[in-house]
């Protein structure tokens, strides 16, 4: 009895070999394709930032979704461009990853209210729905254009190099032009609705040009885009601008007519009293203008480097109740400098001046011994940037300060108070006297839910009477009771500054 002969599997043909693309048409297809994909990661940051913090877990989360939809598109998208017609697949490409930029901004702002204050987790799940599906559409261009350029496997492996080159440039400049021209020249959701546009109108010329759809598919792929277009457009933003690292927006206080709140990325930064810039609402600005007052009384005019605008509410108040005196305020964000200007009636002059940079950058340009007090109080979300508090930043500080100078610096840190912890730890290793000002518990400790926290640290012994906590809400804690706030606090430097990790925030 002869054996039964196994039956062969049988696969379906493979489609027909689409033309070659003109070389520039295949390199400019993967060059935009790749492109999006950084812009819209870049983007995504600022977009995400109000509703879930712009931290180095939502950093992560954003730079880890996008690699997933990379991942993902290339894979998926190789499978099918050998299996059916990779010119039209290219196009419908081009065309859904279009669209599903444009679905972006909607997206984060229907699922982003409900992630505040969620924890990481919900951050990543807005993430992952708002910027996995257009990643991976994107990124399944490139192996399909492969698909379709590969003639010989003689030259296989210059084809494939070549269209990667080709996309890794179009990643370069999407990450360089994102970041030094398009943020800085228009407000981030125009920017996300501008490139799915570019996307979907390229899909349809490409289209057109490689007659790879019908007229009524053209028509309906146009209708859905410009659908989803106009949604994108007309979806409410919560910024009164996109500056360059913020969504900001300024609200009226509730107690003051003529006050104004600041409010960066849905944190309320900054009061502001537009009839009388002497007025301090915010208790932690009162805590550190106390400090400046008993060091020196007023109206002596001091020279004071402040280490963060915001709303420039200090450094007005400086130079309202002690005239003569020069504030020089380092903000990063230039827009929002302007918004103050626009906004809240900021006026800089000799006296008040800010320089838009980087402070542990523009920190290094100011005199030797210049400034009788530093004031720090730059904060990204609840975060003061890790590196405006390690032990190499006071160097710079110590380098600045007039001998005996103060530095006061304000943080907020909640329950354990681990980042707290640690910078008076760091501070007591770089100044002879350092004093914490907080608002007490019942029992006339630290409260743990005291939220603001200021340090004073100085190389000049100093004893603050000026802070009774029914007057003004916070005690001053002297060396001892600061020392043991201290111990076990870690030292930041500038190779280990875990800051996101010691900060408990006040939704924890």
């Amino acid at each position: 009895m002869s054996a039964a002969r196994a039956r062969p599997v049988s696969e379906p043909p493979a489609p027909p070999p689409s033309a070659a693309l003109a070389p520039a048409l295949a390199a400019l297809t993967v060059f935009l394709a790749s492109g999006a994909v950084l812009m819209l990661e870049i983007l995504a940051v600022r977009l995400l930032a109000p509703y879930v913090g712009l931290t180095l877990e939502t950093t992560t989360s954003i730079i880890g979704a996008v690699l997933a939809g990379i991942a993902l598109g290339a894979w998926v998208g190789g499978t099918v461009a050998d299996r059916t017609d990779p010119q039209r697949l290219t196009v419908g490409l081009f065309v859904v990853g279009g669209t599903l930029a444009l679905l972006t901004v909607p997206i984060v702002r229907w699922l982003g209210p409900s992630a505040r204050g969620h924890g990481n987790l919900a951050a990543l799940g807005v993430t992952l729905a708002s910027l996995v599906p257009s990643a991976a559409v994107l990124s399944a261009v490139s192996p399909t254009v492969a698909r379709i350029q590969l003639r010989d496997l003689g030259s296989s492996g210059a084809t494939v190099g070549h269209l990667s080159a080709y996309a890794t440039a179009g990643a370069l400049v999407g990450t360089f032009g994102t970041g030094f021209v398009l943020v800085p020249l228009i407000p981030v959701s125009t920017a996300v609705l501008v490139i799915g546009l570019a996307l979907a109108v390229y899909g349809l010329a490409l289209g057109g040009y490689l007659r790879a759809l019908a007229p009524p598919l053209a028509a309906a792929a146009l209708l859905m885009v410009v659908a989803t277009g106009v949604l994108a457009a007309t979806r409410d933003s919560p910024c009164d601008a996109d500056t360059t690292y913020h969504c900001a927006h300024v609200e009226q206080d509730v107690n003051y007519a003529s006050g104004r709140v600041l409010v960066l990325d849905n944190v309320y930064n900054s009061f502001v009293d537009l009839d009388n810039r002497a007025n301090l609402a915010f208790p932690y600005t009162l805590w550190l203008a106390r400090a400046i007052d008993e060091r020196v009384p007023a109206p002596r005019p001091q020279d004071v480097v402040f280490v963060g605008g915001g709303g420039f509410t200090l450094p007005q108040w400086l130079v309202k109740t002690r005239p003569g005196s020069h504030a020089t305020v380092l903000e990063v964000d230039g827009k929002l400098v302007d918004l103050d200007r626009e906004k809240l009636g900021l006026k800089t002059d000799d006296n008040l001046r800010a320089v838009v940079g980087d402070a542990r950058a523009e920190m290094r340009h100011l005199p030797t011994a210049s400034a009788d007090v530093v004031v720090g109080d730059a904060f990204s979300g609840f975060t003061v940037p890790w590196q405006l508090l390690t032990r190499e930043w006071l160097a710079e500080v110590k380098r600045v300060l007039k001998p005996g100078g103060l530095y006061a610096i304000n943080i907020i840190d909640y329950e354990k108070m681990d980042l707290a912890r640690a910078e008076v730890a760091t501070l007591r290793r770089a100044f002879r006297d350092v004093q914490l000002v907080a608002a007490p518990d019942a029992g006339g400790a630290i409260s743990p839910q005291s939220g603001n926290l200021v340090v004073l640290a100085s190389d000049t012994p100093s004893t603050w009477n000026g802070y009774d906590p029914d007057q003004i809400g916070a005690a001053a804690f002297d060396r001892a009771v600061t020392a043991r706030f201290a111990s076990g606090g870690k030292l930041l430097r500038d190779d280990y500054a875990p800051v996101d990790q010691l900060l408990t925030p006040p939704d924890a």
